[in-house]
């Protein structure tokens, strides 16, 4: 009797045209940017850059998402979501990308991420090229199936960790940011090569045709009632904002706790992001679809965010080593981190951004999607400089702050859950 093959195993397979293309793109991603970010914060402090700036840095790039996430829809509709993909991934990464090689303080930061809020634009563009041609039973596989491409980066971990221990910190990030270019433009024009414009996509780009971008924005108020409305869009935006204000303060604090407070060496940082990559991937391949097949995920919401609220009162409540540096009992502990980590964000990942695309009107996916995403950003960005503020008092703070915020979650989607279509014969969850 044949083995039955995993579902998501099936999915990827299965996958044809956009999604296809999509996901198949997405370990570029991986190849380029997270092979960098688990040393970015620890790069800006050997720079001279501190801890409130830091913070501050964070909630500016915040906002410049806001900014140019309100125009993501717009744009977006004009362009058409092959072309805006191309053309904001280009401003968003590859460009950020050289300054991030080259900085020498704080204002080379604050340009790139001001620069860099720009991939807001792309990341509408690229959900709805990635699921607008894509049945609706499958967009939690897909989601699924685009955490894991952008995780499989963890297998080149220590090729940054030897670049690290052999030419020393700063040097060594330079040389990644301009591999992460170099990649990032290869990955742009491969995803540009291998999609086609949308059905939807066709569509409004003809409906937008000739129609000023002024008057676009100004029917965003014929599109608010449409969010007002729906207790699941609604709900769905709580979800995302908390999930998104967690990441938001692990993303930049994460590694300068365990390298400022728990004393970990510079070229073992990104083995953490690595084991918790490789973890995430194994999760998605085996508990994950067990856990989400189904029509009711509540339950799942919930273990995700327990999860994720285990491994962070973990990180907070690990002793400071002595003078000897972290021992094996230290390391222990950042392991059990890792795994509630991985666990819960990976579930809460592809469950938020599930519950956003379910929820969505199909025929206003971009610019729905665009108010959303406006609205998560507005929330979440001043978590940046307050954990910032925090992380300069005690660099444990910042972790008690996303533990209140996780306990929110569980609150939330205990009292609040709305179910993701109405209508039975079509109902997912």
């Amino acid at each position: 009797m044949p083995r039955a093959r995993s579902p998501l195993l099936t999915s990827m397979l299965d996958l044809r045209g956009n999604g296809r293309a999509c996901v198949y793109t997405e370990p570029m991603w991986g190849l380029s940017m997270m092979l960098v970010l688990p040393y970015a914060s620890v790069f800006m402090l050997a720079l001279g850059v501190k801890d409130q700036q830091i913070g501050l840095l964070a909630t500016i790039s915040m906002l410049s998402q806001v900014v140019f996430g309100l125009l993501s829809g717009v744009i977006t509709d004009k362009l058409g979501r092959r072309l805006t993909t191309a053309l904001f991934d280009v401003l968003a990464w590859a460009i950020p990308c050289l300054i991030w090689a080259f900085a020498q303080n704080f204002w080379w930061f604050l340009a790139a991420s001001v620069v860099n809020g720009a991939w807001q634009v792309t990341q509408n563009s690229w959900d709805c090229l990635l699921v607008e041609d894509v049945d609706r039973g499958e967009i939690t596989k897909v989601y699924s199936l685009v955490k894991v491409a952008g995780e499989f980066s963890a297998l080149f971990a220590p090729i940054a960790a030897l670049l690290v221990s052999q030419f020393g910190l700063v040097p060594a990030v330079r040389v990644l940011y301009l591999n992460a270019f170099v990649i990032m433009v290869a990955k742009i024009i491969l995803l540009y090569r291998l999609t086609t414009e949308t059905a939807v996509g066709r569509l409004r780009r003809e409906q937008t045709r000739g129609v000023s971008m002024g008057r676009l924005l100004g029917e965003y108020r014929g599109v608010l009632p449409l969010i007002l409305r729906s207790k699941g869009t609604i709900f769905s935006l709580a979800i995302a904002a908390i999930v998104g204000a967690v990441a938001l303060i692990n993303g930049t604090f994460w590694q300068v706790v365990i390298n400022q407070h728990l004393a970990v060496p510079d070229p073992l940082l990104p083995f953490f992001p690595m084991v918790r990559s490789v973890l995430s991937v194994v999760f998605f391949f085996t508990v994950i679809p067990w856990l989400t097949h189904g029509r009711h995920l509540q339950r799942p919401t919930l273990w995700g965010f327990l999860s994720y609220l285990g491994g962070q009162v973990l990180l907070v409540l690990i002793p400071a080593p002595g003078t000897g540096g972290p021992g094996l009992s230290t390391y222990a502990l950042l392991a059990v981190c890792l795994l509630l980590d991985a666990f819960g964000a990976s579930i809460l990942f592809m469950l938020a951004e599930s519950l956003v695309a379910l929820h969505v009107d199909r025929d206003e996916r971009s610019r729905v999607m665009a108010i959303q995403r406006t609205v998560v950003m507005l929330v979440t960005a001043p978590f940046g400089w307050i954990s910032g503020w925090l992380s300069g008092i005690d660099r444990t703070w910042p972790f008690i702050l996303t533990s209140a915020l996780l306990v929110l979650g569980v609150a939330v989607t205990s009292r609040f859950w709305v179910t993701t279509h109405s209508d039975p014969a079509e109902a997912l969850v």
